[in-house]
């Protein structure tokens, strides 16, 4: 397993990659994405239990819509047993990936807790501060910047992990230290990459709505519905796509194992 050290300009290919690969056939990738959505949501209804199954199923769910984007991109099939075939393919080391991720991120808040006594998680889960009514400017700063420092590693490790396992049929620990290292050694490509993720799924589509809201404010609701969901229908599934994209660069093309 060896990764590839790529330049800024890479970050930004990802996104045109992963556009060119949703064009192939935008209706199918479209509704993959959606079912990815559904799967997980309507997990979430069941009380805890839920969560926890929605977040073990997470990982095989991205192996999916990783195949459904290679697949594509080669001119082969795709359907909802692409999405939920992700799930066959190294399964006990996607659900252990899972499992570790759900423990990681409830260690790191609670390492964020104690900063400010759990008042930000509170806020978290229930909308509100925990303990009292008015937090002062800055309150949630320390504990969310221990949260942003501590995450980011995982999410590196986690980058390329659920495929890597899937495809490559790595262990948990050897899949987790490649997608780190790989994610490590190209930090310029994904700062590019990061950027770009933001103007495309955050600032242009704000300032399109943004202008059409101004030129017709009577419209609002019309407006916002019927430019809303295309964009998410158009940008998510690119941005599913480009995650392919960017593993394809950096470990190049292989055959599934």
């Amino acid at each position: 397993m060896r990764a590839q050290t790529l330049n800024a300009k890479a970050g930004w290919n990802w996104i045109l990659a992963g556009f060119a690969i949703y064009r192939r056939n935008p209706v199918l990738l479209s509704m993959l994405v959606l079912a990815y959505w559904f799967t997980v949501l309507l997990l979430n209804v069941l009380p805890v239990i839920g969560a926890v199954a929605a977040s073990l199923l997470i990982p095989g769910l991205s192996v999916g819509l990783m195949q459904a984007s290679r697949n594509l991109e080669r001119g082969l099939p795709i359907g909802i047993q692409t999405l939920y075939g992700g799930l066959k393919q190294n399964t006990r080391t996607l659900l252990a990936l899972g499992a570790l991720y759900i423990a990681l991120t409830l260690a790191i808040l609670g390492v964020s807790a104690l900063a400010d006594g759990g008042e930000m998680v509170s806020f978290m889960l229930s909308g509100k501060p925990a303990e009292r009514e008015d937090l002062e400017e800055g309150s949630f700063f320390l504990p969310a910047l221990i949260v942003m420092l501590l995450m980011t590693p995982v999410l590196m490790a986690y980058f390329f992990a659920p495929v890597l396992a899937a495809w490559h049929d790595l262990t948990m620990g050897r899949a987790l230290f490649f997608s780190l290292v790989a994610c490590w050694i190209n930090w310029r490509a994904f700062l590019a990459y990061g950027i770009a993720l933001v103007l495309v799924a955050a600032v242009i589509p704000g300032l399109i709505l943004g202008t059409l809201l101004a030129l017709f404010p009577g419209a609002q609701s019309f407006i916002t519905a019927l430019i809303t969901m295309p964009m998410v229908l158009a940008v998510a599934p690119t941005i599913f796509a480009s995650f392919y994209a960017s593993y394809r660069d950096i470990f190049g093309i292989s055959e599934v194992v």
